[in-house]
């Protein structure tokens, strides 16, 4: 194998895996990835933007609104961001991208707003400074999670309940991602509890509002950039971007024809002198049923139940979010 074709594999393996690109979680990796260059090019000062007892002290409140932005090394906002689009996609998929974008702003501010009390209520030798998208993905996890039909979850092989994933994440990302602080990522996780409980429900944007904001700039413009996807607000619309429907030419699904029993030579077979009853000729032709991917042979009650089976599930797998059902 060439070093080109080795390339090309990983690619393709990498598009497999990776989940498909939204438009919220691009503008909130492009907006970190903006102020962290600015931070690296006017040489800031560490923690001038990150969330702790300096917001009620310095009366510093913008910090609120830019603590997920602000990032302190190149690691620590690399790995924030692959968090941001394997973990935070499906609750973009679920509301839509301009939903999402406001609960973002929304769990984020709620987020460093607790932190930021409970960290003035410490001994000065306690105090630390949150900052990142972490404590606003692992939020957005416990939302999801609060809403799905799932009862159990999977990860690396292992089957736990879907309400432990967000603390599983929370140990996983706390050991992993560099400058995390575990009380803000466990405030995190809680806010996020109480929004997808319905606490700040007079709050949220209505899906009917959202779908006007949506037909404004930039948003118009978001729906024009090809490679990305551009989550609409409205239920039925958003089905069709996530579930696109297949309208196959007539002719280009499985069919199995037969050839007349007449060319068929319907003599009995035999087997060292013994009549062999169990040819595949001995009967007429199996009827042909139709299901949702093509046209069928009938089989025994056990073959059809696993050709179910394998239509709604193993078929449909990659068309599915593990927690789609958000509403």
């Amino acid at each position: 194998m060439t070093l080109t074709d080795y390339f090309k594999t990983v690619v393709q393996v990498f598009k497999e895996i990776a989940p498909a690109v939204t438009s919220g979680a691009i503008i909130v990796a492009l907006l970190s990835c903006v102020l962290f260059g600015v931070q690296m090019y006017f040489s800031l000062t560490q923690g001038l933007f990150s969330v702790g007892a300096a917001v009620f002290q310095s009366v510093h409140l913008h910090r609120l609104f830019m603590f997920p932005f602000y990032h302190r090394s190149s690691a620590q906002l690399l790995l924030n961001i692959t968090a941001l689009l394997f973990l935070s996609s499906s609750l973009e998929k679920g509301v839509g991208t301009v939903r999402f974008l406001f609960l973002f702003l929304l769990m984020s501010t709620t987020t460093g707003l607790c932190f930021s009390f409970l960290d003035l209520l410490q001994d000065d030798s306690s105090r630390s400074h949150a900052e990142g998208l972490l404590p606003v993905v692992l939020a957005s996890v416990a939302l999801t999670a609060m809403h799905t039909k799932m009862t159990k979850g999977f990860l690396c092989g292992v089957s736990f309940p879907t309400m432990a994933l967000p603390w599983v994440l929370l140990i996983i990302t706390t050991a992993v991602i560099p400058h995390s602080v575990l009380l803000c990522n466990v405030t995190s996780i809680l806010i996020g509890w109480m929004y997808g409980k319905g606490w700040f429900s007079h709050v949220d944007m209505s899906e009917a509002r959202a779908g006007i904001v949506e037909k404004m700039m930039p948003f118009r413009w978001l729906r024009r950039i090809s490679g990305v996807m551009f989550v609409p607000a409205s239920t039925e619309e958003r089905r069709k971007t996530l579930l696109p429907q297949i309208n196959p030419t007539p002719g280009s699904y499985p069919v199995q024809a037969y050839a007349p029993l007449s060319n068929i030579n319907t003599a009995p077979m035999t087997y060292e002198g013994w009549a062999n009853s169990a040819s595949a000729l001995a009967g007429p032709p199996p009827p042909l049923i139709f299901m949702d991917s093509g046209w069928y042979p009938s089989k025994t009650n056990w073959q059809m139940t696993n050709l179910i089976f394998k239509l709604l599930f193993v078929d449909s797998l990659p068309h599915f979010s593990m927690f789609k059902c958000y509403r």
